[in-house]
């Protein structure tokens, strides 16, 4: 048997475009080659891997099951070479992933220091959700992706960056009216139809239910898709929100009607990290980057907390 890492790469692109053309242009080959390609895999494999259908492809069980491990080994030779990329720490190439509710905020100042550090540094960002930054990491796409902790897996090795505490976002006659009607400023006295959060699949919309003591959404859900259209919603008086330290500067100078509130310690926060592979090289790179990062936050954490003490 000689199946080879072309015939993998292009198999992993048809599954994950679903059609022969798609993953043809994506590869940036023929649409014949790419067929032969396959064909040549099922040979080697003797067993059907997709079911060829008029407007698509599906995968067959054993093309699922080829599918992970194919990933697995274009991951595992990935990693090869990131062992001799980072061999003189954090220089070469560097493909990142951010979750949104920290691109927006973080980044400019982040990427600034980072390429500051190394000019010859190849630098490839993705903004997407946890779960598909983690994707992305097992598949080999990813050397490193900052998200939000817990990362509930065995796949991967974290560098802690800082806590993020989370301040009650509205309107002003709203916040005030709300800290008129409690005893203490916490996050368990909102209610779910107070509560206005990122449409689902955002880590930030399940901490806040968590820190709420909330089990769902309120009858009105107005979930957003980004923190400035959530801030803007409630600026407007449109409910309330819990708003990240490290996105008040922004969002506080983009809505003049935002009004901010602290609540009381302990205060509910999130933890950030830098998540890698596990199985990855690392002599120092991902700590490395992890100070840049740190730098960047410290200046916008301070800012939040002088703005609402």
């Amino acid at each position: 048997m000689s199946v080879t890492l072309r015939q993998l790469t292009y198999f992993v692109a048809l599954a994950e475009a679903g059609h022969f053309g798609r993953a043809a242009a994506q590869a940036h080959i023929s649409q014949p080659a790419l067929s032969l390609q396959i064909k040549e895999l099922e040979s080697q494999l003797q067993v059907p891997l997709v079911e060829r259908l008029p407007r698509e492809i599906r995968l067959t069980r054993a093309g699922t099951e080829v599918l992970t491990r194919a990933r697995r080994i274009l991951a595992e030779v990935d990693d090869l070479g990131q062992a001799v990329r980072w061999r003189e720490g954090l220089s070469g190439r560097l493909h990142l992933g951010v979750i949104p509710t920290v691109a927006p905020y973080l980044l400019p100042a982040a990427l600034t220091r980072i390429r500051a550090r190394d000019l010859t540094l190849e630098l490839r960002v993705r903004e997407a959700q946890t779960d598909a930054l983690l994707d992305g990491l097992r598949a080999g796409q990813l050397d490193a992706a900052l998200v939000a902790l817990p990362v509930a897996a065995d796949w991967f090795v974290t560098e802690p960056l800082f806590e993020d505490r989370f301040l009650l976002a509205g309107s002003d006659r709203r916040v005030k009216a709300w800290a008129e009607d409690v005893e203490q400023l916490r996050p368990t006295e909102l209610s779910a139809d107070q509560l206005l959060l990122l449409e689902e699949g955002h880590c930030l919309a399940d901490q806040a239910l968590d820190v709420c003591g909330l089990t769902g959404r309120g009858q009105v859900d107005l979930g957003a898709s980004s923190l400035s259209t959530l801030c803007g919603l409630v600026s407007e008086g449109f409910g309330l929100t819990l708003l990240p330290e490290l996105a008040v500067r922004v969002e506080a100078a983009a809505f003049d009607r935002l009004a901010l509130a602290r609540f009381e310690a302990p205060e509910p926060s999130r933890h950030l990290a830098l998540v890698r592979r596990a199985s990855s090289s690392d002599d120092g790179w991902l700590h490395d980057l992890g100070e840049l990062f740190r730098e960047a936050a410290e200046p916008l954490l301070m800012e939040a907390r002088r703005a609402c003490p």
